[in-house]
């Protein structure tokens, strides 16, 4: 996980809507870690690993964090407006680049519509 230790002010936390059902999918031992992870991202945004452009899923641009043992990654942006957010993508499984190959989909679909 990043390793930087500077002080950011408290952001927001906000879900995409596929990363809200996502989340409310999880059973509760998966959903408290998640909440424990989502709290200490409040305070760093850059907590997690930049992601970039890999086996052709441009991720550049977003973060990931494990969990449960690194089975799971939460995938997520931070948005800067006046107030500063932090928009998660993905909650999901690892195995075989699956949660990566989602978000980008989503990517794709949201770039298509707007």
């Amino acid at each position: 996980m990043g390793k930087n230790k500077e002080k950011y002010k408290p952001m927001k936390i906000e879900f995409i809507q596929e990363a809200s059902i996502e989340y409310k999918s999880l059973d509760g031992s998966l959903k408290i870690l998640v909440d424990k992870l989502l709290a200490k991202l409040e305070k760093n945004p850059f907590l997690g690993e930049e992601l970039g452009n890999k086996n052709n899923i441009d991720l550049t641009g977003y973060y990931k964090l494990y969990f449960d043992k690194k089975r799971y990654r939460i995938v997520y942006r931070v948005l800067k407006d006046e107030i500063e957010i932090i928009e998660i993508w993905g909650i999901g499984k690892r195995d075989k680049m699956e949660i990566y190959k989602i978000v980008n989909k989503r990517i794709k679909d949201r770039v298509t519509h707007e």
